[in-house]
């Protein structure tokens, strides 16, 4: 079984049961011999609010050290959004492993009328993976009520309602204090319910739980156990909070906006405190890295463009409230939403637009654009236009929109997912040699005969591999034949599931697709943009943040060459940790072609003690301040926004973070000072030894992840050509990951970045018998590999011999080009 088929079967299974409960979800846990048991669950209910305070609650404990699954719904791009470990997707093997397990049984069961729905099936592979991956907490967003919910299957530990408003009232109450009681059934046995709910409905909360902690805004009216003060934006996509107990406060910034976020961020914090011993400082820490793609995100600013899946009217009310703390002129809304919700109420909540454009989100269940915009004019609004696809709808909005103004996209989280896609989407070129790779590549695209045996001939030349809504897709292959070339997909697009989409042809090909995609327009030109951007075609667009020749990578593959200040670096520790040892050494790396200098005070290699700020600072900035005016860039190897900030007031212009930006404050540091960036792709800095990884396919999964850590870069206000991104050979991968990360590093050229390979003397080159001490010469190998795969900055410790084997690779690509 392929995953695309692993994936249609779940979403072939049936929405609703005639009677709810938690019966069916047991039986399906029993049949995998309840692999949940032993892991302690912790319970997320409400009407609005709940999958935000679940992604703080998941950080946070994560910045206490604990391993923590994540279960939410629904899902933005992929299905496998809704399993998370430790901030990792459930793996495409998983998943239909899972199925492979539990399709015999759901079949049997649908023979007798009682197969498992969606929800119940997709809870139980939740259970099992975080069973499985033995994690020390999982944290479950119920999906409707509490009491008869699939995830009330388990005995939670902690549990919150964070609010309550009417919805699915022909199935948990009719009024909000039966909703309340409803969902109150997630009450643990041992420790009090945390909720955000006042008036008559936290009355039937306490009817229901033996004991409640109630979190919110204190006023005449409400005295909250803990009071929460949400104080305004800082900026345009941070909000600052304080949260005030009896025993303890905390003031922090959040990412997600809006007073009810204050709240949310409360209950996470109560429930932080009732399953771990949680610092103040990881609270705060956890809670600002609590990003959440589609609930208020600023995706750009000039225009202002906003992305929020608010579905219902209450959460239409609160993006209204949230939206008018930013100062705008006129707004441009963009609306996709579901048949099920109550347009009339959500178009009287949302804030007042100059015009409204609707469209439809790529799946069975979504409204038709029509009656979306009939409601809208009957609600007043001037101008209302349709378009056949969100993307469409986005960049009419867009187009339409002046600096000054703002574009809101919302209705229903398929819409914002299908509008994220505009930032998201990364077309891959692969490098095809031969039918062999030609075939690996269809075949990871869950591509089976008779399409594969059909076109795997056709793959020989340009190859390039993108992911896109299934209507989207096929208007796509449809192009991409008649124009003689060749293009397949993964699947169907059951409900929304976005498919992989394998094109084929000669350069000319993708040559006139582009122009045929651009004649279209829509979000027909995000997909001409991806493929220039992929195949490096004449007209990608690049950001002007700069002069022509800012950085050193762009002109040519730079050197940087590692000056570690430190006694405990792997390769060279000790070395250079005296101030004149450290210049002497960038001297005569400058002297032997380096381009940039990359000073390290803390070691990341396994094991490695953390450095405080004070102790790192005071190793980098006398050093940096020696070598600021060589000939040479400068650039700081920190995981620290507070040393990165230091740094770069002493004079370095890069900031090398191999965390990944996971200092929130990183990102604000690099671009108040305007410099380069490096994010690096690592699940642990320093290494944990023996951290296992599961990967489908290591450089494909490594995009994906890094393509989110850009875009909090951008939203910062950096540019793509100052953000650099890097594999991270050796952080979380194995050596024959690493290795092919290095042989396949020219496919990151699809994140539309600078690349960055550091491979120097690491001990994946054990993998082909080099030990510690003797890898020069495979490094220098490794060096010109990824120099003709186009990797545009190398990172080593030899300066001589690897700015030798750049300069023989950029020569033997190109002779007459480079010269020095």
């Amino acid at each position: 079984m392929e995953y695309h088929e692993a994936a249609d079967f779940c979403f072939g299974l049936r929405r609703f049961r005639p009677k709810p409960g938690t019966e069916s979800t047991a039986r399906l846990l029993a049949h995998l011999e309840n692999p949940h048991n032993g892991v302690d669950f912790v319970q997320v209910a409400g009407s609005n609010g709940k999958g935000s305070t679940a992604r703080m609650l998941e950080r946070t404990l994560r910045e206490a050290g604990l391993s923590v699954g994540l279960y939410t719904s629904p899902h933005l791009e992929d299905l496998r959004e809704r399993v998370r470990i430790d901030g990792r997707k459930i793996p495409r093997s998983a998943v239909t492993e899972y199925v492979e397990a539990v399709r015999g049984y759901v079949t049997e069961r649908a023979a007798d009328g009682e197969s498992p729905t969606f929800f119940e099936t997709m809870t139980g592979m939740a259970l099992w993976h975080f069973g499985r991956e033995d994690v020390d907490v999982a944290i479950l967003e119920v999906g409707i009520g509490g009491r008869l919910d699939a995830t009330s299957v388990v005995d939670p530990i902690a549990s919150a309602v964070t609010s309550v408003t009417l919805e699915h009232t022909g199935i948990i109450g009719e009024t909000e204090t039966e909703i309340a009681a409803d969902k109150a059934h997630v009450a643990p046995a041992d420790t009090p319910l945390v909720t955000g709910v006042s008036g008559e409905p936290l009355e039937a909360v306490r009817s229901v739980a033996d004991e409640v902690v109630t979190v919110g805004h204190e006023d005449g009216n409400s005295h909250p156990d803990v009071a929460v003060s949400y104080d305004g934006r800082q900026n345009h996509t941070e909000a600052a909070i304080s949260i005030d107990a009896d025993d303890w406060d905390l003031e922090t910034r959040i990412p997600l906006l809006g007073t009810h976020q204050a709240e949310n961020a409360g209950i996470a914090a109560v429930l932080s405190r009732q399953i771990t011993d949680v610092s103040e400082a990881d609270l705060a820490r956890g809670l600002r890295s609590a990003h959440w793609p589609g609930r208020f995100e600023v995706m750009e600013t000039e225009p202002l463009v906003v992305l929020d899946g608010a579905h219902n009217p209450g959460a239409c009310e609160t993006v209204a409230e949230t939206l008018a703390s930013y100062e705008y002129d006129d707004l441009h809304l963009v609306v996709g939403a579901m048949h099920d919700k109550d347009h009339r109420e959500m178009a009287a909540a949302m804030p007042t637009a100059t015009t409204v454009v609707t469209a439809e989100p790529s799946l069975d269940r979504a409204e038709d654009r029509n009656v979306l915009a009939r409601v809208f004019e009957e609600a007043g609004t001037n101008e209302v236009r349709t378009a056949p696809s969100v993307q469409d709808a986005l960049t009419v909005a867009i187009e339409r929109a002046e600096t000054d103004d703002c574009v809101l996209v919302a209705g229903s989280l398929f819409a914002v997912a299908e509008a994220r896609s505009r930032w998201t989407a990364a077309g891959i070129p692969k490098r095809i040699r031969n039918l062999e790779d030609a075939r690996e590549t269809l075949e990871g695209a869950d591509v089976r005969d008779p399409e594969l045996e059909r076109a795997e001939e056709n793959a020989v030349h340009r190859v390039l591999k993108t992911n896109l809504a299934y209507r989207q897709a096929r208007e796509l292959k449809d192009d991409v034949l008649r124009l003689g070339g060749d293009c397949v997909l993964s699947g169907h697009g059951t409900d929304g599931e976005r498919v992989d989409a394998v094109l084929m042809g000669t350069l000319e090909t993708f040559e006139e697709l582009i122009d045929v995609l651009e004649t279209e327009g829509g979000g027909s030109n995000d997909v001409a943009r991806e493929l220039r951007t992929a195949l490096e075609l004449e007209g990608t667009e690049t950001s002007t943040g700069g002069d022509d020749t800012r950085w050193p990578w762009e002109d040519s593959t730079a050197v940087m060459g590692i000056l570690n200040v430190t006694p405990d670096s792997f390769h060279d520790g000790g070395e250079y940790d005296a101030l004149e040892d450290a210049v002497s050494r960038a001297e005569a790396m400058v002297a032997a072609g380096v381009d940039v200098l990359d000073v390290g005070g803390e070691s990341t290699r396994p094991g490695a003690e953390p450095v405080s700020v004070e102790k790192e600072i005071d190793r980098v900035v006398p050093v940096i301040e020696h070598i600021a005016d060589l000939d040479a860039s400068v650039s700081i190897d920190t995981r620290k926004a507070a040393v990165a900030d230091a740094a770069l007031e002493a004079g370095a212009d890069i900031v090398n973070d191999v965390s990944g930006l996971e200092d929130p404050d990183m990102r604000f540091v690099v671009a108040e000072h305007d410099a380069g960036l490096v994010v690096m792709h690592s699940i642990d800095a320093p290494v944990v030894p023996d951290r296992a990884v599961t990967y489908d396919d290591v450089v494909e999964d490594v995009i994906d992840q890094l393509s989110e850590r850009i875009l909090l870069a951008e939203k910062a206000g950096l540019d793509r050509e100052q953000i650099v991104v890097d594999p991270g050979l050796g952080f979380g991968k194995s050596s024959s990951e690493s290795f092919e990360l290095l042989g396949r590093a020219d496919e990151f050229r699809a994140l539309g970045c600078p690349v960055l390979i550091g491979h120097s003397h690491k001990s994946m080159f054990g993998h082909v018998d080099r030990a510690s001490g003797e890898r020069l010469a495979a490094t220098v190998a490794a060096t010109a590999i990824a120099t003709d795969r186009g990797a545009d900055v190398i990172r080593v410790h030899d300066a001589p011999e690897n700015v030798a084997a750049v300069r023989t690779a950029l020569a033997a690509r190109d002779p007459a080009q480079f010269e020095w």
